[in-house]
């Protein structure tokens, strides 16, 4: 409130929450606490995804926005994401003046409240409208390549939420492009901030998606999608007609299957933009790349967190440089369309499912498509390796091997020569062959990255939240099996390399 105030403009918070424990609770809580300070409120009046959020920031011309959601942590956690104006998530600068109100703020003292109801009563707090919730899902289904695809095509699915915020507006969507034969994983419909069925609604890890599964192999299902509790990420898996078996997908897989029907059919049709950019961040697949280059789109790389790509969004529409066509990272999420500043599982379910219809009318799977990418681009592989660190010695010992790290660069990572290391928190790239230093090219973080021969890398950063260090990797091989084995060593070389 105290930051709102400084900013000018319409001096409007937008509000939204998922299916978390208290959800709704915190925020007409942070709903009374703003109008109280004489900020006026939009809220959602029932639990709405991240990119809702988003979307009402910048639909009601607001200076902030509020999403209370943990994402896909354990139930037990709730949290609370802050954005900017432009509906990404708030800027590190911001962050630190508003941080800095928390602790000088005395939280059973100096908080000025007033009640929901009062603040209603008042004008203050007002629901987010239908117009609203409209536009919304007019700018999601304006993403669609070739519209009406979906009608025909008699894709079958069965989709969960997860227990979370994806149930209205994914179905909402669904239904409007076409797709009528879903089946919804019944104990997953309904929120429930208890998540009884797994406990952990992460739609990367199989527990999560077991149910849904199950269903898919009862109803012989085309595709299986989950969204997490706040509709931001998506799980995918779709079926193997050699083996009948179904596939799990990384998010680096299903990415690229949009990213590549995007560009193709864009430019069949003639609508794909001469500036075309493509967004990535550092961690994401490599195929993007050589995706990238065959459509002759710009590819350009950031730092991890979704909030990176949505700032080049805004720069792009800044400096009129290029236009933004998709963004995706390898933790499940992606965005096709400016209309939200985050990712939105509620599109990439849309985009997934034209992508399946147009294959699925050449009587092939996602599976099959994405052979056909492997054979075209390269087996390209991707991995992560998380080391949990827990208690004080646990965060020195992750400063101790990042110091280590970036004071010993090996000159060989397993059967790969490091070509170069890029430290972001230096900001130089080192060339190991020549020894020339240059920018690395991206804002200071704690994060090493080693572009490594044979086109592979690695990549190792502390955790944000967490008492974690991350370590990915990424690998093309000559197949599906050389690949893996590729990426198994390559993950045991650096893991070794980081402990000793």
């Amino acid at each position: 409130a105290n930051w709102v105030k400084t900013q000018g403009g319409n001096q409007t918070v937008a509000i939204s929450y998922d299916s978390r424990i208290k959800s709704d609770v915190f925020a007409k809580t942070a709903a009374g606490v703003l109008a109280a300070n004489g900020i006026k409120v939009r809220i959602y009046d029932a639990l709405m995804p991240v990119p809702a959020l988003s979307f009402a920031t910048r639909y009601y011309n607001c200076n902030a926005g509020i999403m209370v959601t943990a994402s896909h942590n354990p139930a037990k956690y709730n949290g609370y994401k802050a954005y900017g104006p432009d509906g990404c998530q708030m800027t590190d600068d911001a962050a630190a003046i508003v941080y800095a109100e928390i602790q000088k703020t005395d939280i059973l003292t100096g908080v000025k409240y007033m009640p929901f109801a009062e603040g209603v009563e008042e004008g203050l707090i007002r629901f987010v409208g239908e117009d609203c919730k409209n536009a919304l899902y007019e700018a999601i289904e304006s993403r669609q390549v070739r519209p009406g695809l979906c009608k025909t095509a008699g894709l079958k699915l069965v989709y969960s939420p997860l227990n979370g915020s994806g149930l209205v507006p994914v179905t909402r969507v669904l239904k409007d492009i076409g797709i009528t034969d879903i089946t919804i994983v019944p104990e997953q419909e309904y929120p429930n901030g208890y998540f009884t069925t797994c406990s952990y609604p992460n739609p990367e890890i199989f527990a999560a998606l077991e149910l849904g599964l199950n269903l898919a192999k009862e109803t012989d299902a085309d595709l299986m999608l989950a969204t997490d509790p706040d509709a931001d990420r998506l799980g995918v898996y779709a079926k193997n007609t050699a083996t009948g078996e179904y596939v799990s997908f990384t998010g680096n897989m299903s990415g690229m299957l949009i990213a590549e029907y995007i560009l193709r059919e864009r430019k069949e049709n003639g609508t794909l933009p001469q500036n075309a950019a493509l967004v990535e961040t550092i961690v994401t697949t490599d195929m993007a790349k050589a995706v990238a280059a065959a459509y002759g789109v710009k590819i350009i790389e950031v730092l991890t967190g979704f909030k990176y790509i949505g700032e080049q969004i805004k720069l792009f529409e800044q400096n009129n440089s290029y236009s933004y066509v998709f963004g995706l990272e390898e933790s499940y999420g992606c965005l096709a369309g400016t209309y939200a500043r985050d990712k939105d599982a509620c599109v990439a379910v849309m985009m997934l499912c034209e992508v399946a219809s147009f294959y699925k009318n050449q009587n092939k799977t996602l599976w099959d498509a994405m052979l056909d990418m492997y054979e075209k681009y390269g087996y390209y592989k991707e991995g992560l390796e998380t080391m949990t660190l827990k208690g004080m010695d646990g965060a020195q010992q992750i400063q101790s091997m990042m110091t280590k790290m970036r004071e010993h660069v090996p000159a060989e990572i397993g059967a790969h020569k490091v070509l170069a290391i890029r430290d972001y928190k230096t900001g130089i790239r080192k060339d190991l062959e020549n020894g020339k230093e240059e920018p690395a090219g991206l804002p200071e973080s704690n994060v090493l990255y080693y572009e490594l021969s044979n086109h592979a890398w690695c990549c190792v950063r502390p955790s944000g939240t967490e008492p974690k260090i991350k370590f990915y990797f990424g690998v093309v091989g000559e197949s599906l099996e050389d690949s893996a084995d590729k990426l198994d060593e390559l993950k045991n070389a650096m893991l070794a390399y980081a402990e000793e």
